[in-house]
């Protein structure tokens, strides 16, 4: 995979930095899994759930802002993913792909 995002000059990775450090998630608990980009959301998220009894009503604003990070996370995953993939097909045709819109249209 790396190998392929080179070929591509696909960055892989996160362009988001980590917020929280390791010593501040073990203190929080947060599983392994969830030490992302984002855990510095969750911590707060996880305290309110606890404090209001994981009523989902009570947490919202924590939850939304956790959710839309984790979901730009998986949309700059997609995208890198789907520019490794066009990088794959071009050399598998052995050439550059035609384009369905010229660069020199101009849009909008």
């Amino acid at each position: 995979m790396e190998a392929a995002a080179a070929a591509a000059g696909v960055q892989l990775g996160s362009s988001k930095p980590q917020i929280a450090t390791q010593a501040e998630m073990a203190e929080a608990r947060v599983p392994l899994t969830y030490r992302d980009q984002c855990a510095h959301l969750l911590i707060p998220l996880n305290k309110c759930r606890v404090t209001e009894f994981y009523l989902p009503w009570k947490c919202e604003p924590e939850r939304h802002a956790y959710e839309k990070c984790q979901y730009e996370l998986v949309m700059e995953r997609m995208l890198q993913m789907q520019k490794i993939r066009e990088a794959q097909e071009t050399k598998a045709k052995g050439g550059a792909a035609i384009e369905l819109i010229p660069a020199t249209a101009k849009l909008a």
